[in-house]
């Protein structure tokens, strides 16, 4: 029978494990900004950030779909009811018009995964003023 306190170890244990798998298998921000000179050309990041193409891009992740002010979002953006967050980006930068039909975005997407994880990381070190912050 195990103890309480042995248990607890175990989950401990568990979790710690967990978060190390997360740890590593999260993108490289430095790789992901070079990555980001595709999509730069329509988006932008930082203090300096403002929507050109497409809307800037300043703290993404946990923002809804179509909510940045006075950019002109497709319906199909502003209607997703997508709130960004790491699976749904994931999926997105793949292949947008397969996530979001209807979308107006014209990138045809990011075929290697390690790309995806890297612009993702890269794009999370932004928070919603472009400041970059630590994690």
């Amino acid at each position: 029978m195990f103890s309480k306190m042995r248990i607890s170890m175990l989950v401990a244990s568990f979790a710690f494990l967990a978060s190390v798998g997360a740890a590593n298998a999260a993108g490289d921000p430095a790789a992901g900004e070079k990555v980001f000179a595709k999509c730069h050309i329509c988006h932008q990041v930082g203090p300096t950030a403002k929507s050109a193409i497409g809307p800037e891009l300043n703290g993404l992740i946990g923002r809804h779909s179509g909510s940045v002010e006075g950019y002109a979002y497709s319906d199909a953006n502003k209607n997703s009811g997508i709130v960004w967050d790491v699976p749904t980006l994931e999926v997105y930068l793949k292949n947008p018009r397969a996530k979001v039909p209807g979308t107006k975005m014209m990138f045809p997407g990011l075929q290697k995964q390690s790309d995806i994880d890297d612009v993702i990381a890269y794009l999370s070190q932004f928070d919603a003023k472009g400041e970059m912050v630590k994690k």
